[in-house]
C-alpha cells in the first residue's frame, strides 16, 4: 500500500508551510481542508465523520491542526482521532503551543491522549507566530498605527511558522525520528510588543504604536473580531500570562529538529516589508 502524509488544515498558516516543504521533499501528501479549491485538495470537517476515513487513505502520518471554533477540541478530535488508528496510521504530530502543558486546556488534551494510544506522536509547542503581525494585527497595524495587546512589558520570543513547519516535516517523514516528545519552539530573541511596535515602525516608515489594554478591554477586541466570548477571554488570558513572563524563554529545538537556527524578527519583517506599504 502506498503511504502518505494527510496535513489537516492544510490551507492555514503552518499547513501551508509544511505542505510546501512535504512537497519539496518529494513525500506524497493528502491537502485536508473544509473548503477545497485546488483540484487535489480533500474536504475534511472535524465534525463530519463522512470526510474522515476518505481524507485518511492511504495515510500513514498525520498532521493535527486542533478546530480553532471550540475551547474543548478533545471531544471534537477523538472521532477522527480513532478513524486514524483503526486504519493504520502510524504517525501523529500535533500543532500544540508552547504555553499548553500535557493534559492542560485546549490542546493540552489532545495531547495526553496521544501519549496514552498513538503509536508515535510529537507534540510541537510553538510560540506565538511572526506571521500574525501581517495577518490578525495588519488592519490595527495599517488603520489606527496601533497593536494591541494586554501583555504590557512582557516578552515573547515569536517564531516564524517555516520553522514550525520544518520540525514538523522532520517529525512526519524522517524514520530516525525519536517520538514522544512535547518540544517547545521558539525564535531567537524575546521580544516585547513595544520593541515589536518600534520594529515595524521602522520598516513600515512611520510610528506604530503598541496600545495595553486590560484584560476587559482586550477580550472585548476580540469579540468585536467575531470571535465567540469564551475563546476571546483565553486569549485575552494569554496575553496576561505573556505580561507575567510565562513566554519569556528561547530553546534551541528549531536547531535541534530542522538544523537550521530559527529565523529572526528583523529578517521576518524585511521580507514583509510590503505588508506594511513599504517595497
Amino acid at each position: 500500500m502506498a503511504s502518505s502524509v494527510l496535513v489537516t488544515g492544510a490551507t492555514g498558516k503552518t499547513g501551508a508551510a509544511l505542505v510546501e516543504r512535504l512537497r519539496a521533499g518529494k513525500a506524497e501528501v493528502r491537502t485536508a481542508t473544509r473548503k477545497p479549491t485546488a483540484s487535489d485538495d480533500i474536504r475534511f470537517e472535524w465534525r463530519d465523520r463522512s470526510t474522515h476515513r476518505p481524507a485518511l487513505e492511504d495515510a500513514t502520518a498525520v498532521y493535527l491542526v486542533a478546530p480553532t471554533d471550540t475551547t474543548d477540541q478533545l471531544p471534537v478530535m477523538l472521532p477522527f482521532l480513532e478513524c486514524a488508528l483503526a486504519v493504520g496510521v502510524e504517525r501523529f504530530v500535533l500543532l500544540s503551543a508552547s504555553i499548553v502543558d500535557q493534559g492542560g486546556p485546549m490542546m493540552g488534551a489532545v495531547h495526553a491522549w496521544l501519549a496514552a494510544y498513538a503509536p508515535r506522536w510529537t507534540v510541537l509547542r510553538p510560540s506565538w507566530f511572526m506571521q500574525n503581525f501581517v495577518t490578525q494585527h495588519l488592519p490595527a497595524v495599517l488603520q489606527d498605527g496601533a497593536i494591541y495587546s494586554a501583555t504590557r512589558d512582557g516578552r515573547v520570543p515569536f517564531i516564524d511558522v517555516g520553522d514550525i513547519a520544518d520540525a514538523a516535516a522532520r517529525a512526519l517523514t524522517d524514520p530516525t525520528f525519536t517520538h514522544g516528545h512535547a518540544p517547545i519552539l521558539t525564535g531567537p530573541e524575546a521580544l516585547s510588543y513595544d520593541e515589536v511596535a518600534w520594529a515595524i515602525s521602522n520598516v513600515a516608515g512611520r510610528l506604530i504604536r503598541h496600545v495595553n489594554q486590560t484584560f476587559a478591554e482586550m477580550s472585548d477586541r476580540y469579540e468585536k473580531l467575531g470571535l465567540p466570548a469564551d475563546y476571546a477571554a483565553i486569549l485575552a488570558g494569554l496575553d496576561d500570562t505573556i505580561a507575567q513572563g510565562a513566554e519569556n524563554r528561547v530553546t534551541d529545538e528549531v536547531e535541534l529538529l530542522s538544523g537550521h537556527k530559527p529565523k529572526n524578527f528583523a529578517t521576518f519583517l524585511d521580507e514583509h516589508r510590503s505588508a506594511f506599504g513599504r517595497e
